[in-house]
C-alpha cells in the first residue's frame, strides 16, 4: 500500500492495483505552487465533502484521467451536472467495487460547494482490499461514531485531519486512534493556512508517548505504508 501526499487533504492510496485519489485540491494550496495536476493519474476519485479545499481540482482531474468519482449522492449529482458521467453515488453504507469494499461513514462537519450547491452530508471512508483496510475520516471533529469503525474492519492505517480549528487537532486524533483501534495514523489537513498550523515535532511526540505512530507526510512525496 503506497501513499502519495498532494497537500492539505489531497492524497493518493495505491492498493490492489488501483490508484485511489482523495479530495482533489492542489491548485489553490499555497504550499503546492507550481505543481502540475496533469501529472496525477487516478482510477478512482473519492470525495469526502463538497468544500472547495477538497473539490477544487475535482473536475479537472476527473476529466483528465477518466477516473470514476465516488461521492455522496448530492456531490455525484453536481459532478454529473458538470457534464461528467463516470460517477458512483453513495450514502452511508457499504458498496462493493472491483478493487474491494468501500464503506461510507459519518463525519461531523459541513458540506456545500463554493457555488452554494448542496453537498449532502460530509463523510469518511473505510476501504478494504486484499492489501488490508484503511480509514479516511474526512473533515470531522472527534465523534463517538468512530467507535463503530472496528466493527467494519481491522485497520492497518488511518488518515485523519490534525490541524484543529475546522477539524480534530492532534490530541483529538490521538483519542480517535483509540476509538478506531489503530496505532498508525497519517496526519492531513494541517499547515496549509495559519489557523491549522501545528508544531510538527510536538505532534509526533504526543503520539509516541502513547505508543503510537503519527506520520506527517512530505508534500509531493510517496511513502510505503
Amino acid at each position: 500500500m503506497q501513499f502519495t501526499y498532494y497537500g492539505h487533504a489531497c492524497f493518493m492510496v495505491e492498493t490492489a492495483g488501483k490508484k485511489l485519489l482523495f479530495d482533489p485540491f492542489v491548485n489553490g494550496n499555497p504550499l503546492m505552487t507550481g505543481f502540475d495536476i496533469n501529472t496525477i493519474q487516478a482510477d478512482y476519485i473519492l470525495v469526502s465533502h463538497a468544500h472547495g479545499d477538497h473539490t477544487g481540482d475535482l473536475m479537472a482531474i476527473a476529466k483528465n484521467t477518466g477516473a470514476k468519482v465516488i461521492a455522496m449522492a448530492e456531490i455525484a449529482d453536481w459532478v454529473t451536472n458538470q457534464g461528467y458521467s463516470n460517477v458512483h453515488a453513495m450514502n452511508y453504507g457499504p458498496a462493493q467495487l472491483d478493487f474491494g469494499k468501500v464503506r461510507m461513514v459519518p463525519a461531523l462537519h459541513s458540506s456545500s460547494f463554493p457555488d452554494g450547491s448542496n453537498g449532502g452530508n460530509p463523510a469518511g471512508f473505510v476501504v478494504t482490499t486484499g492489501d488490508g483496510s484503511f480509514y479516511y475520516s474526512g473533515d470531522t471533529c472527534l465523534t463517538m461514531d468512530m467507535k463503530l469503525i472496528p466493527e467494519y474492519a481491522g485497520l492497518y492505517v488511518a488518515i485523519m485531519p490534525i490541524g484543529g480549528n475546522y477539524t480534530m487537532d492532534v490530541e483529538d486524533a490521538l483519542i480517535a486512534s483509540n476509538y478506531i483501534q489503530c496505532d498508525k495514523v497519517v496526519g492531513v489537513h494541517f499547515n496549509t493556512w495559519p489557523p491549522i498550523a501545528i508544531d510538527e515535532e510536538k505532534s509526533v511526540r504526543i503520539f509516541e508517548a502513547a505508543g503510537k505512530e503519527l506520520i506527517l507526510p512530505e508534500l509531493g512525496k510517496t511513502i510505503k505504508l
